[in-house]
């Protein structure tokens, strides 16, 4: 375990500071635009920050959301997007009045930027995956999936899930989605469904 903790906090280390570096360069190149577009001064400084805090903003917001199981924001993709596109034709103006090559390489900044906060989201990803088998052993389902006495022993993951479900619901104080995804390291649309599928079942039982 500690030659993976120090595998992954040197890639940490070494995506922060590529893509601190590249955010520094990038800042730059969207300034020389800005300020020379008509917004000069504190404003034509100030503008970037708009634009590379917003990459920033919407890549915290997925970093937190890969952290647990589950849907990510749709308006973070969207404002990522946006910012990524907006960086984007900032270096490509710093480097077009000197030709398509030297836009080529002022965007090189930008996808760097970008490229690194991707690879800190699979990282962060990878250790919300393992995080879950870490605590169990294999073959196994958490002990927090136990269910009433004379309850049959789930056989998945998913069986724990929907038993201890069903056994909140019973007891009035059903279980909620964020909490049995995290409980149970299942996708919050997963949850959605079993959670669904235990509230149908005594309807058409009846039927």
């Amino acid at each position: 375990m500690s030659g993976d903790k120090a595998v992954r906090w040197t890639a940490v280390a070494a995506v922060l500071s590529v893509a601190g570096v590249a955010a520094w360069v990038s800042y730059w190149h969207a300034v020389a635009v800005v300020s020379g577009h008509g917004e000069p001064g504190l404003t034509g400084h100030l503008y970037p920050v708009v634009i590379d805090g917003l990459i920033i903003a919407a890549s915290m917001v997925l970093l937190d959301s890969a952290r647990y199981p589950g849907d990510t924001p749709v308006l973070a993709w969207w404002m990522l997007g946006a910012g990524i596109g907006a960086t984007l034709a900032m270096n490509v103006l710093a480097g077009l009045p000197y030709g398509w090559l030297a836009s080529v390489v002022a965007t090189w900044p930008a996808l760097a930027f970008v490229g690194c906060y991707e690879l800190l989201m699979m990282l962060v990803r990878a250790a919300a995956r393992r995080a879950p088998a870490a605590r169990q052993e294999p073959g196994t389902v958490p002990q927090a999936a136990a269910v009433p006495a004379g309850t049959e022993v789930a056989a998945t993951v998913q069986d724990a899930a929907r038993a201890a479900y069903a056994a909140s619901v019973e007891n009035g104080s059903p279980i909620s989605e964020r909490g049995l995804a995290r409980q149970f390291g299942l996708p919050r649309s997963q949850v959605r469904k079993l959670r669904t599928d235990v509230v149908r079942a005594p309807a058409e039982t009846a039927a």
